[in-house]
């Protein structure tokens, strides 16, 4: 994956998490918004950290053990 979709693929989820925690902020309860952050960040994290082994789909074929 080229470094510019990465980057754009960053730039989406922070405006998206912005937009969020701006306008959704009063409508829901700050320990539910602290948990959909949570989660959207863990999420790019495990996304971002699968890249170098081509993706998800490739984690499924990595055996450990015999």
């Amino acid at each position: 994956m080229p470094l510019i979709n990465l980057v754009i693929i960053l730039v989406v989820v922070g405006v998206l998490l912005f937009v969020v925690n701006k306008y959704l902020a009063e409508v829901i309860d700050a320990k539910i918004l602290k948990i959909i952050n949570v989660v959207v960040v863990i999420a790019v994290v495990l996304y971002v950290l699968s890249l170098p082994l081509g993706g998800f789909g490739s984690i499924s074929t990595i055996r450990v053990g015999r």
